[in-house]
C-alpha cells in the first residue's frame, strides 16, 4: 500500500477517537501548542487562512478564536472533514478533500497556511511545500507545527519510551486500530532523522524561515515567509 492510501486508511479509521486521543495522549498540552504556534505567526482578522491536513479542525478552530474570519480547511480524510463539520457550523462549505501536493486552489489566494502534525504524512514534502508557495500571496506565511526529537538525553529517553511503548498500547486499546498508533512513533522517528524542514522550505522558494521549539523540544514550530 502506498503512503497516501495508508495515511487515508489510518485517519479514516481512527477519526471517531482522534480528538480524545490527541488531548489524552498529550495531557492536553496540544491546545497550548496550537495557540502558541498561531501567536508566533501573528495572525489577525485580515488573515486568509488555508489549514492543510486540518483533520477535525482544531487548528482552524483556534485560529477562529484568535480572530481570523476567512478559513478553508483541507484534508485527505473524508471522515475527519465530516467530524470538523459536525463540530463547527461555520466549516460547512469551507472544507476541501485533497492532498497538499495537489491543491485545487488558485495562485496567490491566501496570506497564511497552517499544518499541525501533518507534514510527516505527505507523500512528497518538497512538492507539498512548492504547492504552498504557489497558493500563498506575496509575504505569505506557512506555519508548521510538528513533533521533534528532544536534544537533551534524559528528555529524549523518556519521550522515546512513551512514544514506542505507552502511546501505541493506549492508542490501540482506545481506537481499536493497531497500525495507527504504531505508525505515529515510526513516522516521527523517520521524519526527524531524514527531513530538514528549513532546507526544504528554502528550496521551495521561501525566503525567511524561523524555527521555534516548545515543551522541552517535544514539538517544533517552523514559520516560513514567501
Amino acid at each position: 500500500m502506498d503512503k497516501k492510501k495508508r495515511v487515508k486508511r489510518i485517519f479514516d479509521a481512527i477519526s471517531h477517537r482522534y480528538d480524545f486521543l490527541n488531548h489524552f495522549l498529550s495531557l492536553g498540552v496540544d491546545y497550548y501548542w496550537r495557540w502558541r504556534a498561531l501567536k508566533l505567526t501573528k495572525i489577525s482578522k485580515n488573515t486568509r487562512l488555508l489549514d492543510i491536513a486540518c483533520g477535525t479542525g482544531d487548528f482552524s478552530i483556534e485560529a477562529k478564536r484568535q480572530g481570523v474570519e476567512f478559513i478553508i480547511g483541507a484534508d485527505l480524510s473524508f471522515n475527519m472533514l465530516n467530524l470538523f463539520n459536525q463540530k463547527k457550523e461555520w466549516s460547512k462549505g469551507n472544507i476541501i478533500q485533497c492532498v497538499a501536493e495537489n491543491l485545487p486552489i488558485n495562485d496567490n489566494s491566501f496570506t497564511n497556511i497552517t499544518v499541525a502534525f501533518g507534514v510527516r504524512n505527505f507523500y512528497d514534502i518538497q512538492k507539498g511545500f512548492e504547492s504552498f508557495n504557489r497558493v500563498l500571496d506575496t509575504k505569505g506565511k506557512v506555519t508548521i507545527l510538528e513533533f521533534s526529537l528532544p536534544k537533551k538525553k534524559l528528555v529524549k529517553g523518556l519521550y522515546l519510551f512513551y512514544f514506542n511503548n505507552i502511546l501505541p498500547f493506549i492508542g490501540k486499546l482506545i481506537s481499536k486500530d493497531k497500525e495507527a498508533y504504531t505508525y505515529l512513533p515510526e513516522s516521527v522517528g523517520e521524519f526527524d532523522k531524514k527531513i530538514d524542514l528549513v532546507k526544504l522550505l528554502i528550496n521551495s522558494g521561501f525566503k525567511k524561515v524561523d524555527q521555534h521549539y516548545l515543551t522541552f523540544g517535544l514539538v517544533q514550530v517552523v514559520i516560513a515567509e514567501k
